[in-house]
């Protein structure tokens, strides 16, 4: 289980996990093994609504930076989850397909989408956000949303 950084914006409590990276829209990356695991962050999931649908790129799709790794579709928006790593699908979460709703439910533990062969993890995670720096970036646009309502 993950220790989390917690802020309240409204009446909305978000959590980051401190245990990975994250990229400038929310997309989590944590390295397992041999693989990265991703996913959506707390906040990103939030906004977006209620998962009806995740379409997650097929084992074996190369994927670079910033590509599509997932089309999430929810009751408010269609979403695409950007990959924070360039490598290869190797593992879709089996979920995905039949309780795509887990992503709201659990999404730093049973909601991730998929786990990716890193081309270079090195390199791509020393370009991600520290948890600390996301926190603070989604706590800047969480609460200069909740102004603008």
């Amino acid at each position: 289980m993950p220790e989390y950084m917690e802020t309240t914006v409204d009446k909305f409590t978000f959590k980051v996990a401190v245990d990975r990276c994250y990229n400038e829209q929310g997309v989590w990356a944590l390295k397992v093994g041999e693989v990265v695991r991703i996913g959506l962050s707390d906040y990103l999931q939030q906004r977006s609504g209620d998962v009806a649908f995740a379409d997650v790129q097929p084992v074996g799709t190369e994927l670079k930076i910033d590509d599509d790794a997932a089309e999430i579709e929810t009751i408010k928006v269609n979403a695409t989850a950007a990959s924070p790593v360039r490598g290869r699908v190797v593992t879709v979460n089996p979920k995905m397909e039949m309780e795509p709703e887990v992503i709201n439910q659990d999404p730093y533990g049973e909601g991730w989408l998929c786990e990716i062969e890193p081309t270079d993890w090195e390199a791509d995670s020393a370009k991600l956000l520290k948890p600390e720096a996301y926190f603070s970036v989604m706590k800047t646009e969480a609460e200069e949303e909740a102004q603008n309502l």
